[in-house]
C-alpha cells in the first residue's frame, strides 16, 4: 500500500487531478491493542465522507478466527451494500501467463460477482459440534433483486466498453433453484441487449474453458463463491495474484478498491511482496472518478515495467517492492503525454 500512496502522490501533483486523501490505521495491531476491528463512527466516515476507500490486504495470523478481516472487509461489503464485485483478468505481458499460446496473450476477461448474497451472505449454522453426528450448513441465498442488478451491472459494461459477449456461470444442473432464477433473470435482461451474445455456462465447464480457450471470453457474470473462484483462477492465468485488482461498487453511491492478493504472512517483512496490484487498485479508483486517462497511465506504467523486466520474485524478477513501486512512480512523472493532458476529451 505504500507503493499504491507513491503512485497517488505523484499524480496529485498533475492540475488535472483533484486529489485528496487521509490515512486510516485499520491494521491487526490496533485491533490486537483496543479490540476495535471497526468502529460505528469510521464506518459512517467512510460511508459520507469520502468518494471512495482505498483497502490494504487484510488478514494477519494473530487473529486465527479471522475476525479483524471479516468485520473490516466483509461488514463494509453488506454494510454498503457493494453488491458488484468486478474483476480485470487480462494478460499485461504473455511472459507471465502460464497459457504459452497465443490465446492466453490475448485473455482480456472481466469477471462481474455477486457480491452479497450466495453462499457468503451468513445464512447456516452447525449441531452437535465435535461429535460424530455433526451437521453444518451453509445456505446459498439468491434473491430476483440481487440477481437482476448484478447481471444488469454486466450487460451494462459490455454495451458501454463495446465487447459483444456476456456468459452468464452458474450450476443449474445440479442447483436447481437458484440455477432456474439465475437463468430465466439472465434471459429477461439479455432480451433488452441486441447485438450482445449472451451464453450460459456450467462452472465446471467454465473452469475448463478458460484454460482452453481463454480470449472466448469477454464479461463473465455470476454468483458470489463462483465468481470468487473463477476471477482467481483467471488472475492466475493473466499472470498471477500479485497483479489481480479489484472495485467494490455500489453503482453510485460507494466504492471500495482492494489488491486481491490477501495479506501474504509468510513473506511479511521481507519487501518483496509484489505492489502492482495495489496500484493496479488506483487505476481502477481513478477510472471510477472519471480520469479515465489517468488510470490508462497508470496502467501504461505497470505495463511499461513488466515489458523492462522490472518485477518482484512472483514474477521472476530480483526487484523489492519499494523498487517496483519506485519504477513505475518514475515512468509516470516522465510521461510527458500525461503531464499535457488535462481532460478525458
Amino acid at each position: 500500500m505504500g507503493e499504491a500512496v507513491r503512485i497517488l502522490r505523484v499524480l496529485a501533483q498533475h492540475p488535472g487531478l483533484e486529489l485528496e486523501w487521509d490515512e486510516w490505521d485499520l491494521g491487526a495491531d490496533r485491533f490486537l491493542e483496543t479490540g476495535v476491528t471497526i468502529s460505528d463512527r469510521e464506518f459512517r466516515s467512510l460511508a459520507d465522507d469520502y468518494d471512495a476507500i482505498l483497502l490494504g490486504a487484510l488478514g494477519d495470523p494473530r487473529v486465527p478466527d479471522n475476525e479483524h478481516a471479516r468485520d473490516i472487509l466483509l461488514g463494509l461489503r453488506f454494510r454498503l451494500d457493494l453488491y458488484v464485485n468486478y474483476r480485470p483478468c487480462l494478460v499485461r505481458h504473455p511472459r507471465h501467463s502460464p497459457l504459452r499460446s497465443p490465446a492466453g496473450a490475448a485473455m482480456d476477461v472481466r469477471f462481474f460477482r455477486e457480491n452479497t448474497e450466495g453462499s457468503y451472505a451468513g445464512v447456516g449454522g452447525a449441531l452437535r459440534q465435535g461429535t460424530p453426528d455433526e451437521v453444518a450448513i451453509q445456505e446459498d441465498v439468491n434473491t430476483y433483486r440481487g440477481v437482476e442488478r448484478i447481471i444488469r451491472a454486466a450487460f451494462h459494461y459490455a454495451r458501454s466498453r463495446g465487447r459483444r459477449r456476456v456468459t452468464m456461470v452458474d450450476k443449474a444442473n445440479a442447483m436447481a433453484a437458484p440455477g432456474a432464477l439465475w437463468r430465466r433473470v439472465f434471459e429477461e435482461v439479455a432480451a433488452e441487449h441486441a447485438g450482445i451474445e449472451a451464453r450460459a455456462m456450467y462452472v465446471d465447464a467454465m473452469a475448463m474453458d478458460l484454460v482452453r480457450r481463454p480470449d472466448h471470453h469477454q464479461v463473465v457474470v455470476t454468483s458470489n463463491l463462483f465468481g470468487d473462484i473463477l476471477s482467481d483462477l483467471g488472475a492466475v492465468l493473466a499472470g498471477g495474484l500479485g497483479m489481480a485488482a479489484s472495485a467494490n461498487v455500489h453503482p453510485g453511491q460507494h466504492a471500495l478498491f482492494e489488491p486481491v492478493h490477501g495479506s501474504a504472512p509468510d513473506i511479511a517483512g521481507r519487501g518483496t511482496a509484489n505492489p502492482m496490484a495495489a496500484i493496479l487498485c488506483v487505476a481502477l479508483l481513478l477510472e471510477h472518478l472519471g480520469w479515465t486517462w489517468a488510470a490508462r497511465s497508470v496502467e501504461a506504467a505497470v505495463e511499461a515495467a513488466l515489458e523492462d523486466e522490472v518485477g518482484t520474485p512472483d514474477l521472476g524478477g530480483e526487484a523489492g517492492t519499494v523498487d517496483v513501486g519506485r519504477w513505475i512512480a518514475d515512468h509516470l512523472t516522465d510521461d510527458q503525454a500525461l503531464w499535457e493532458r488535462q481532460t478525458d476529451e
